[in-house]
């Protein structure tokens, strides 16, 4: 199916390095990169970021041809399969694209990852082995084959459910619980040493089981697991919702501490606003929507 490897073993340099592999490309295969995500919407230009595009099919360049500012064209011969190569500048600590040092990595797919024209609603399969020493992943996309810190490769059915799960890379505190009897797994980045993550956990569980009732009563929810990515820095707040995950970035003084559970700041009410915001739009907006956005168009505005 078609592939893409993704390589971060080079965090120093702020890039991620892709590989995508396409079998059975078209004489004239258009590419494309998304200028948009979807829940931002705002043009964002990622095409911007990309760097040193190679086109080759077994072995042998192939021409590539630039149409506008996130289209390109591969003028192949036969089906061999199509190999593209190219580097992603990396350097945006928010929600919204990708972001890579040496103590974190971050990406969402409509920033790494080239959609193959006629062929998006063909699943697609992503591998995430090429990472630093001692770092984990961690994505709701399906996994096909990974180990214990979450590296191998996962799957999508198409294209737009692969754009539509961001990745978390790094040495992070992770924590699960079940909510309605389905798992959901809470991904915590950047936290200081006295982190209070149970009773994060006991709160972010108590939000989720609300909104399930909230829209099912007792059954179960539309997925059958939900992961919370939560960057902590030193200022910044913000959220981005995904099918069944959602991208969070808090400050790391609005998290809460060991030794206070019986306080509860306004920064750290806020957190949980956040929390139960961004989990609300798994419903409204990731599937109660018009059904002109059934299908988006992430190529123009």
């Amino acid at each position: 199916m078609i592939t893409y490897r993704v390589d971060a073993r080079a965090p120093q340099t702020h890039e991620f390095h892709v590989v995508l592999t396409l079998p059975r490309p078209a004489t004239l295969q258009g590419l494309s990169l998304p200028v948009w995500i979807p829940g931002s919407y705002m043009v964002r230009e990622f095409s911007r970021h990309l760097s040193s595009l190679v086109t080759e099919q077994n072995g042998r360049a192939v021409q590539l041809t630039q149409t506008d500012k996130a289209h390109w064209v591969a003028h192949c011969q036969g089906n061999k399969p199509l190999t593209v190569t190219y580097r992603v500048y990396a350097f945006d600590n928010s929600v919204r694209s990708a972001f890579l040092d040496a103590q974190r990595g971050f990406f969402n797919g409509t920033s790494l990852f080239l959609k193959v024209q006629d062929r998006d609603q063909e699943p697609h399969a992503v591998k995430l082995t090429a990472i630093p020493d001692g770092w984990e992943v961690a994505t709701a996309m399906q996994a096909v084959k990974v180990d214990a810190r979450g590296r191998g490769h996962y799957k999508a059915a198409n294209y737009d459910e692969l754009i539509d799960h961001p990745v978390e890379l790094g040495q992070f505190w992770r924590g699960r619980f079940l909510a309605q009897g389905v798992a959901h797994e809470l991904v915590v980045a950047g936290a200081l040493p006295d982190f209070d993550h149970e009773r994060l956990l006991r709160d972010t569980q108590r939000i989720c089981e609300t909104t399930i009732r909230f829209w099912h009563g007792e059954k179960s929810p539309p997925f059958d697991r939900y992961v919370f990515m939560l960057n902590a820095v030193e200022d910044g707040y913000g959220g981005l919702e995904h099918r069944n995950s959602t991208a969070l970035i808090a400050g790391r003084r609005d998290l809460p501490q060991r030794g206070k559970a019986s306080e509860s700041s306004d920064a750290y009410v806020t957190l949980l606003g956040l929390i139960s915001h961004e989990y609300f739009h798994t419903w409204n907006v990731k599937r109660l929507r018009p059904v002109e956005f059934t299908r988006y168009e992430h190529g123009q505005e």
